[in-house]
């Protein structure tokens, strides 16, 4: 349950992409239009943002719950962070699936892929990839390429892609994502180590092209019902529970 999630990081969120193949449109009203639905429907989402390769709706800084949505190139993504529910963040992300065919022109054998990404940020001091690797590689094989006098690890970012064989159309990938290191030269910070989490990512996709743009809704429920069953069976007993023991370990 989104409760307990909560309870185990810093932050968790549930981000969605439609990609497509060929460019989306960045027309100023077509934008605007789709941008101002978005916000009629949920009235905290008032700051429209323009960056360097994307257009932006989201909410203020100061929300409790923080939710975005961005136009980029060939995509369409969305994210909800720390909602109060799981449906909650799906709700947003089914609006946008079926507003953006509508207001971006995007047909059915221009589908590259639905995704849906799962995300735990873990708030960890020290070495990221040493906790990494204790939790996740010591006793391991492969812990053996490290069995030398003086080592230490600096790049240990374990990235495992499944495809399920019950959806054989569904790949799954599993990815944890460190940040403090000495990897780039120097040692960060106490600040700067401080700063950044340890994420863990479950992300899903399917790939397209589809029959007819109504089946989008439908595919993104498949999507969300396997990444229920993976957070619960396989992600947080398996990655996000062995890291904060050894994150809470070495404190």
């Amino acid at each position: 349950m989104p409760e307990s999630y909560r309870a185990l990081c810093a932050d968790y969120y549930v981000n969605h992409k439609l990609g497509v193949k060929l460019d989306l449109p960045r027309e100023r009203q077509t934008v605007l239009d789709m941008f101002d639905r978005v916000r009629r429907r949920y009235p905290d989402m008032d700051q429209f943002r323009r960056y360097k390769d994307e257009l932006a709706l989201e909410t203020t800084p100061e929300a409790a719950e923080q939710k975005w949505l961005a136009i980029r190139g060939t995509n369409v993504r969305s994210g909800a962070v720390n909602p109060e529910t799981l449906d909650d963040a799906y709700r947003l992300h089914r609006e946008v699936l079926e507003l953006s065919p509508y207001f971006l022109s995007i047909s059915p054998l221009d589908v590259e892929y639905v995704e849906l990404l799962f995300g735990f940020d873990l708030a960890a001091s020290g070495n990221h990839d040493e906790i990494v690797f204790e939790a996740l590689i010591a006793g391991s094989p492969l812990a053996k390429l490290m069995d030398m006098p003086g080592t230490v690890p600096i790049d240990c970012q374990p990235i495992f892609g499944i495809a399920l064989k019950d959806r054989v159309d569904i790949e799954a990938h599993f990815e944890v994502k460190t940040r403090a290191s000495e990897r780039k030269g120097r040692p960060f910070s106490e600040i700067e180590r401080a700063s950044e989490p340890i994420s863990i990512y479950l992300t899903l996709r399917k790939y397209g092209p589809v029959t007819d743009i109504k089946e989008l809704p439908r595919v993104f429920e498949r999507l969300c019902d396997r990444g229920e069953e993976l957070l619960e069976a396989r992600v947080v007993p398996n990655l996000v529970n062995p890291i904060r023991e050894a994150i809470g370990f070495g404190s």
